[in-house]
């Protein structure tokens, strides 16, 4: 006769779970919070059961899947400043108690965006187990839109600067404890570009916001980036001049000759420079001959053109500005900076942000209005103080782990490395730490801004799930999310990271490779083996 008992039991499981699913979805729907240290109000709350389909957009980010575990979304409206009524809405996204991690992770923008940036708070936060939160800024516009910023909308600014994100996670980590009955035991930070300066000023700001951060590409620099992007793109523009390149030149002459000269310094022929300042590169070898098709070659004002971009630094008046674009990144390029267009985000820094004149155009750029930038710092956005010893030291102990693609087509990948040695530099003479205890550097090759490009470029960044290109393993070795979590809570810190090219950028397609990322100031070298296996690569 057929026991009625393991049926029974599957049933009294199940009904469990129903029951504890209806808890959940209750405390979230009836969620408020309770005497918050910062004048914040809960908007609404929504609970999303496992596979929900979860589609959310604002201007800056959005998200459409179906495959996410369950959790709570809170948004938050928090006032910025009473005085001028500005307020900043951010989201908490609260895994369930019984899957949540016990951890607070931050999360940044980019460019000028408002918006929460609910793509990373579902592929990163809600995916990995992390009590999420993320800001829109205080306002609502697309990466490249500044026209928030004027005129002399200084409130605005400031809370896109700092204000909105420290607000947020001030609140964002009492929503945490309210809503699980006890606090997060530690706190992230991640964040690309501009999500990249919102960490760096958090370390320097704010050092008690979070535990560990990791910084991508970050645009801490604008009175110095805005200048040298526009100086890059003003030196083939007008697009019907001369000196203009042409995408397909960037690509089928000028790449191809920078591989022609450098490509094996590393020891193997596959298309990637694993350390282009090793690449002497010379563009005369490309001077056009008497009677030689121009579409293979360049005129003088083209290569003139060319020395400029990939020279070591841009200055003014014997100033340092800025680095240059470095050989190797030429596909991606002409889609950055050097296109038939000004990226938008630099002449609006000047328009509604330091001069409040819609008229300026690039051409109008001149010490004088550099100068200018560099001395109102518009809501101190720019993060170039290098001591951060109150993060890093050990009053705090924080960790920091940044990384850049070589190949960056919108900041050029020698402002991390300007911005890490100017801190190594200082912590050297002033402290006695050590950096290499706390601030570590990685530089990926091909990777272009934040993500993409042609080599590995996906280990837990931001942007890169969502974009189609997750780590290979959430594990320490290829998410970079889990490699400062072991750091900071085991002390074991990362010395590579090992980082997977997706065939066609998309994780459907399958592995085309995988490659060390080294810590800077090392090189990946080709050693033998398999070249797209990781292994056959040392750091040196």
């Amino acid at each position: 006769m057929l026991s009625l008992s393991p049926l029974l039991s599957v049933g009294v499981l199940l009904l469990q779970a129903s029951q504890l699913v209806l808890s959940t979805q209750t405390h979230c729907s009836t969620f408020t919070l309770r005497n918050p240290s910062v004048n914040a109000v809960v908007a609404n709350t929504t609970f999303f059961k496992a596979n929900d389909t979860v589609a959310i957009t604002n201007p800056f980010s959005s998200i459409d899947v179906s495959d996410l575990p369950a959790f709570c979304r809170v948004v938050l409206a928090i006032t910025t400043n009473a005085t001028a009524k500005s307020t900043a809405h951010a989201e908490i996204w609260l895994p369930e108690p019984q899957t949540w991690n016990g951890r607070f992770l931050g999360l940044g923008n980019g460019g000028f965006g408002g918006g929460v940036n609910v793509a990373d708070l579902g592929f990163v936060a809600i995916t990995q187990g992390f009590a999420g939160m993320s800001t829109d800024t205080g306002h609502l516009s697309s990466p490249l839109d500044g026209s928030w910023a004027g005129p002399h909308n200084d409130n605005a600014i400031n809370d896109w600067s700092w204000r909105a994100l420290h607000l947020s996670t001030v609140a964002g980590k009492e929503v945490v404890q309210q809503y699980y009955g006890k606090p997060h035991h530690k706190a992230y930070y991640l964040g690309c570009s501009t999500g990249g300066r919102q960490g760096l000023k958090e370390a320097q700001r704010f050092p008690e916001d979070f535990d560990g951060i990791i910084v991508g590409s970050p645009a801490n620099w604008m009175a110095h980036l805005s200048p040298w992007g526009i100086h890059v793109n003003l030196q083939v523009m007008p697009f019907d001049s001369p000196r203009f390149i042409p995408a397909d030149t960037w690509t089928n002459v000028i790449h191809a000759e920078v591989l022609k000269q450098c490509d094996a310094i590393d020891g193997l022929e596959d298309g990637i420079l694993n350390d282009p300042r090793k690449c002497s590169f010379r563009p005369e070898t490309l001077t056009c001959r008497p009677g030689q098709n121009t579409s293979t070659c360049l005129n003088v004002e083209q290569i003139t053109a060319v020395h400029k971009i990939f020279s070591t630094y841009f200055e003014t008046n014997q100033k340092f500005i800025f680095n240059g674009y470095y050989p190797g990144g030429e596909v991606g390029y002409p889609f950055g900076l050097v296109g038939t267009f000004a990226f938008q985000i630099l002449p609006d820094y000047y328009r509604f942000f330091v001069l409040n004149d819609t008229s300026f155009t690039i051409d109008q750029l001149n010490d004088t209005v550099i100068q200018l930038g560099e001395t109102i710092n518009p809501g101190t956005m720019d993060v170039v103080d290098p001591d951060l010893t109150a993060f890093l030291g050990p009053a705090h102990n924080g960790k920091i782990l940044q990384y850049v693609g070589w190949a960056d087509q919108l900041i050029s990948s020698g402002n991390s490395i300007h911005f890490y040695e100017t801190v190594h530099a200082f912590t050297q003479a002033n402290t006695q730490l050590d950096i290499d205890d706390s601030y570590r550097l990685f530089t990926a090759p091909g990777m272009q801004h934040c993500l993409g490009g042609f080599g590995a470029n996906a280990f837990g960044g931001t942007g890169q799930a969502s974009m189609g290109m997750p780590p290979a393993s959430l594990d320490a070795e290829h998410n970079i999310v889990a490699a400062m979590v072991r750091w900071v809570e085991e002390g074991h810190a990362p010395e590579t990271l090992t980082a997977t090219y997706w065939n066609h950028n998309n994780f459907t397609e399958g592995v085309g490779f995988t490659r060390p990322l080294c810590k800077y100031p090392q090189m990946s070298m080709f050693k033998g083996g398999n070249p797209n296996d990781a292994g056959a690569f040392l750091c040196v």
